[in-house]
């Protein structure tokens, strides 16, 4: 365990609970569960998360998958189709994970809110449909459909938020609608946000987050 160049001293660059992690302590009850893009790494987001919240403890691990070198949550077969049952696989394997390092870093479970972009964001949604009970809430940029399960999960009122761009090549923006309406019927109290813009990240999303996020609402 390292501590990590740039932030407080009792910030941590970890190899354990089966992932490679870096925690960073907050002087609040929230933790913001930083998930990466393709390509990204477990640092790659702490500056963001420390954007929508600078009081937010925060974990951030690194994907375990590479594709042609780059780190990735889950397997994929072509751009915008997911290998589902590796996909399913990755969702277990990072809500235990989750479960395991909020033990051991003491966090709030009650108000543990993953904020994923792309990648990151589709395993989130998975992690909502298979695993819901390891996050409070979500903010998912850029995501889409990661999968169809058997039968809903029981989302009652969890706070999700989705931000998505009209002119996304990856992600088209009927799809992120689908997504809304299918975490909407699993009972979740979804907010839908859609930009004029495409798959990266806006100043305009970040505010939208952060704004949500001081709402209150976790």
């Amino acid at each position: 365990m390292n501590t990590l160049p740039g932030f407080h001293n009792d910030a941590v660059h970890a190899d354990s609970h089966g992932f490679q992690h870096v925690f960073v302590p907050g002087s609040s009850s929230r933790t913001l569960l930083m998930l990466h893009g393709t390509g990204g790494s477990e640092t790659d987001l702490l500056p963001l998360g420390r954007s929508l919240d600078p009081h937010a403890a925060l974990l951030s691990p690194r994907g375990k998958v590479l594709e042609n070198g780059m780190p990735r949550f889950f397997r994929r077969l072509a751009e915008g189709v997911f290998d589902e049952e590796d996909l399913a696989r990755r969702t277990h394997e990072l809500a235990d994970f989750i479960e395991s390092a909020a033990t051991e870093y003491g966090l709030d479970r009650t108000k543990l809110v993953a904020v994923g972009y792309s990648n990151g964001a589709n395993i989130t949604g998975a992690l909502l449909l298979l695993r819901p009970q390891v996050l409070a809430g979500a903010v998912l940029m850029r995501a889409m459909v990661p999968l169809v399960p058997d039968a809903l999960p029981d989302l009652a009122g969890k706070p999700v938020l989705l931000a998505s761009g009209h002119q996304d090549p990856i992600v088209p923006a009927e799809n992120t609608r689908r997504l809304a309406a299918m975490l909407r019927e699993a009972g979740a109290d979804v907010t839908l946000r859609l930009e004029n813009a495409g798959h990266h990240l806006t100043s305009y999303t970040v505010e939208t987050a952060k704004h949500w996020l001081a709402g209150g609402a976790i």
